[in-house]
């Protein structure tokens, strides 16, 4: 079950969409400790559907995520460039070069250019700089800053309260047999956040789409919750109970969009009538 639900959210889910919203609503909270200390985040403005002709593809692209902002203690703006990979692609560092100067071309300001490859492949050799030069000359060295997701540890982020982080231990370099592991310690994680309800929907949202566990994996998880300090461990329960509601009644919602009565629909769901008639009667009001 776990495996063909795996399956199907990464044939259906968009990637860039999904990296976007989180980068965007977490942009201060990036683990990037090379610029982190450098960024003035009073000044941030996300410069949309930033759009270059790919003159090798001929194609036009949207630039993933890129960020007008300011260094502290300097009045010049600068543009952060984050480009998110989710597969690999032999030529990325030309690519990168290509987005580079074509965003160097519109804005005329200096720009940090970052890559974060959230593909599953362990040994790949991603570059950080692309070349050009000659025996007689060397004429170009580009270099961009790197973030490579799966080989990194996620034990060494379980415990820096980074909500970014947090949301992408999802797609760090666990084990299977870490799996329920890294799951309790970012629902942990998410209870000493204290996040509102809106950004813990969007961060466990990302967190589920990359790492789901089976039926059986779920019940041994909340074992392990139940083995917590009396405290943590209601909060974590809470948090449990209230995503998997949250889950049943999207299920709800296809099963009405299907066209399945309100009783039928109650009976497989687990919800109340009334619930899933105040669910039928929202869906009206959205279409």
């Amino acid at each position: 079950m776990s495996n063909e639900r795996e399956t199907i959210n990464e044939r259906q889910v968009d990637h860039d969409r999904l990296f976007k919203e989180l980068i965007q609503e977490f942009f201060q909270d990036l683990f990037f400790p090379t610029i982190h200390e450098h960024i003035d985040y009073v000044h941030l403005k996300f410069l949309d559907k930033e759009m270059i002709t790919d003159v090798s593809d001929r194609e036009k692209r949207h630039l993933d995520i890129v960020v007008e902002t300011r260094l502290r203690n300097e009045d010049s703006l600068i543009i952060v460039h984050v480009e998110p990979q989710a597969s690999y692609q032999p030529t990325f560092n030309d690519r990168m070069f290509r987005y580079f100067s074509r965003l160097y071309e519109r804005h005329r300001r200096r720009i940090v250019p970052i890559a974060v490859f959230s593909y599953d492949e362990k040994n790949k050799e991603e570059p950080q700089s692309f070349n050009m030069s000659f025996p007689f000359l060397d004429v170009l060295q580009f270099n961009y800053l790197t973030v490579e997701l799966k080989k990194l540890d996620w034990r060494e982020y379980i415990r820096q309260d980074n909500p970014v982080a947090g949301a992408l231990l999802s797609k760090m370099g666990y084990t299977e047999d870490e799996k329920i592991e890294v799951k309790k310690e970012f629902l942990r994680m998410l209870v000493r956040l204290e996040l509102d309800p809106a950004r813990n929907h969007l961060l466990t949202t990302f967190f589920e789409t990359y790492l789901g566990l089976s039926e059986r994996e779920e019940h041994i998880l909340a074992d392990e919750v139940n083995q917590l300090d009396p405290k943590e461990e209601a909060k974590v329960m809470e948090l449990m109970t209230s995503y998997e509601r949250k889950g049943i009644k999207k299920v709800a919602l296809n099963l009405l969009s299907d066209g399945m009565d309100i009783q039928k629909v109650a009976k497989l769901t687990g919800l109340t009538e009334q619930e899933v008639k105040e669910l039928k009667s929202q869906q009206s009001k959205n279409d």
